[in-house]
């Protein structure tokens, strides 16, 4: 056996199945035995019956449990019998001559343990990670607190990614990526597998410690290149993440560093793991807070001169209103009116002006309605209402703004449509086309470039220097070498390549080819996949097309209505429970199902026989628990029950079930 091919899956199967059609052509370029393992890590998206029913040559390992990344491969590892040993993460693509490539130089330099290729992301461009060094007391230092992003070509700051060595040439490193990491055999066979301390990441800087410690190189190739979206798998920046990751180094200081600079290690390390951990939050909290912020600026800023304004001309009585009218009054319905604009969502996208309205009418009428009930903060009803239309100008005038930058018009409601155009074979384009559709993607196909040479024709769209319009559906944009004036000619957004017609290492290149200028993403159609695959960088997680149904559950607008019913059942259920809880078996769980919906924690009615969704949380009742049988229902007609739920949900159902089964609430 030449080689043996190790993926370590979890929840990624539209990434995975790309992976493994590249993984099929590099064998059959490689013309040598060949066996490929899936560790599957209980994934619930349907991962091992497509491995089962499109692979079948895959050795395919279910666990039932996520025992993490490092004891998955070696699961694997342990079967495999090749000379060498890929690990291969599932959201790679590579190309047709990888294997043999990298193979052959194994072979030429039998001194090299260990290999990595040049990796892309998802947009082409190179990944530094794909050549890296120890991470030492000081390199880790400079990479924590930045100093090497800011001078990543220095030999003394930019070490951690070797940012001072050429990624056009091979070079001896000391780290290679986990992502890609091809092992000879017999290195393995002397340090031993990879360490199962590590849950995920820290894993390949470990072993590729341990091959130099054993004697061997670890080699960066550049002779062929791999796509890694990365950020689908890693979501790197999530707080998650930090802590997992940063704590991999602590247990690598650990093991491999002497005592005293262990101490130090881990000291820095924690160090940065707070800082970074905190950044990443309040990042997260400012990007998403920001709009609100800036509308509760604008609206307090007018609401400041139409007091000004209405106590100089129009004020019953003469004299200023107290200074508590701004300081506390004023940012009081500034809540109020946010609070009820958001519930009405007015900040999920699309945006819709109607929305606005209603929810800052709404507002106006909770703040009048209350403002009843306290005559020491009874203020003017007309600056009230003045201040609604002001708070709907704002955030409505805020909002067109935002939209016009982005989009160049202000339809609030209708965002310009993409413009996408298909790189292949007329057959795939009307396939790509239809999946398009069938996903609702707001997409505008121009057309198809074609990957042979088109018959001469009289005159082509590229004839003239200005836009003419796309040919008929059937007819080509033009070919591969006019891609770049088809870009520009018609503002492409997207090209979407088609896997069937064009071989990994085109694909690759043409990436590469292409001016970074207009940005255009690419997204890629595997070979009989329903799956439109693409990231737009290393950080972001990949995102697809793909034909699934639209679930009412997870809309915004019905998710915060959801939570609202999940808060105020469970006060009440609280406030009920001296008389409830002697209904429930478990008077115990009862208290503490009402306090976890309370906190986010749980729901009272979800999915709980579907497959999980990372948006959704642990459910008290399936709607299915509310269903009436003479026997009992199986799995099939649950999940079936729990689909048609999440599919037409609408808050009056979880009231329905609540009634029905209050008595399992416990």
């Amino acid at each position: 056996m030449k080689l043996s091919v190790v993926i370590v899956n979890y929840n990624v199967c539209y990434f995975l199945e790309q992976a493994l059609l590249s993984v099929r052509r590099a064998v059959e370029k490689l013309g040598q035995p060949v066996e490929v393992f899936v560790v599957d890590n209980n994934s619930v998206d349907g991962s091992v019956a497509m491995v089962r029913a499109r692979f079948p040559e895959i050795i395919l390992i279910t666990n039932r449990d996520n025992p993490g990344f490092s004891k998955a491969n070696n699961q694997a590892l342990r079967r495999a019998t090749g000379q060498y040993q890929l690990l291969l993460n599932p959201d790679t693509v590579v190309e047709e001559n990888t294997f043999r490539a990298c193979c052959d130089f194994m072979d030429a330099h039998p001194d090299c343990g260990g290999l990595g290729v040049k990796m892309l992301d998802g947009q082409g461009r190179f990944l530094p990670e794909s050549k890296r060094a120890l991470p030492t007391p000081a390199v880790a230092f400079y990479k924590m607190f930045g100093l090497a992003k800011l001078m990543p070509k220095s030999r003394t700051f930019g070490r951690y990614h070797l940012g001072f060595l050429s990624p056009e040439e091979t070079h001896e490193v000391e780290v290679l990526s986990g992502a890609f990491m091809l092992l000879r055999k017999a290195a393995l066979d002397q340090i031993g597998l990879l360490d199962e301390a590590y849950f995920m990441y820290g894993e390949d800087i470990d072993l590729s410690y341990r091959l130099t410690q054993g004697g061997w190189k670890n080699c960066y190739f550049p002779g062929t290149r791999i796509i890694h979206y990365k950020g689908e798998s890693t979501k790197r920046t999530s707080v998650n993440f930090v802590f997992v990751f940063y704590r991999a180094m602590v247990i690598f200081a650990r093991q491999h560093f002497a005592p005293g600079r262990a101490g130090l290690f881990s000291l820095l390390i924690n160090a940065a793991i707070w800082l970074r951990a905190g950044a990443a939050l309040l990042e997260r909290l400012l990007r998403r807070a920001a709009p609100l912020l800036l509308d509760a600026g604008l609206i307090w800023v007018g609401m400041y001169f139409l007091k000004s304004y209405w106590e100089h001309n129009h004020k019953f009585v003469p004299g200023n209103y107290p200074p508590q009218y701004l300081t506390v009054a004023v940012p009081a319905y500034i809540l109020v009116w946010l609070t009820s604009a958001y519930i009405s969502g007015a900040y999920d996208p699309p945006v819709k002006t109607s929305r606005v309205v209603r929810g800052i009418f709404v507002g106006t009428l909770l703040i009048s309605a209350g403002s009843n009930f306290l005559d020491d903060w009874r203020f003017s009803k007309a600056l009230i209402i003045l201040g609604g239309a002001w708070a709907v100008a704002a955030v409505v005038g805020r909002q067109l703004v935002a939209h016009f930058a982005r989009h160049g018009n202000l339809r609030l409601s209708k965002r310009r449509p993409k413009n996408i155009a298909i790189v292949g074979s007329g057959p795939e384009s009307r396939r790509v086309r239809r999946l398009l559709e069938a996903a609702g993607v707001p997409a505008r196909v121009i057309g198809y470039i074609s990957v042979v040479p088109v018959a001469a024709r009289t005159e082509t769209p590229l004839a003239s220097p200005l836009p003419v319009g796309p040919p008929p559906p059937d007819e080509p944009l033009g070919e591969l070498h006019q891609l770049a004036d088809i870009i520009r000619l018609y503002a492409l957004d997207e090209l979407i390549f088609c896997g069937k017609d064009l071989a990994a290492s085109q694909i690759i290149a043409l990436m590469l080819s292409l001016p970074s200028e207009p940005a255009v993403a690419y997204k890629i159609l595997p070979e009989d996949s329903q799956y439109i695959i693409g990231s737009s960088s290393k950080d972001t997680p990949g995102d697809y097309y793909t034909l699934e149904i639209a679930l009412n559950l997870y809309k915004p607008q019905e998710a915060r209505a959801k939570r609202l019913l999940d808060l105020l059942s469970s006060g009440g259920l609280l406030l009920l429970a001296p008389g409830l809880v002697w209904f429930q078996a478990s008077k115990g769980q009862y208290v503490r199902n009402c306090l976890a919906v309370l906190l986010g924690t749980r729901t009272w009615v979800g999915l709980r026989h579907m497959a999980p969704s990372a948006r959704a949380v642990p459910a008290v009742l399936s709607p299915a628990d509310a269903a009436v049988s003479s026997t009992p229902l199986n799995e099939v007609t649950k999940r079936r029950l729990e689909l048609l739920y999440a599919k037409d949900y609408e808050p009056g159902m979880d009231l329905s079930v609540l009634w029905r089964c209050w008595r399992r609430l416990g």
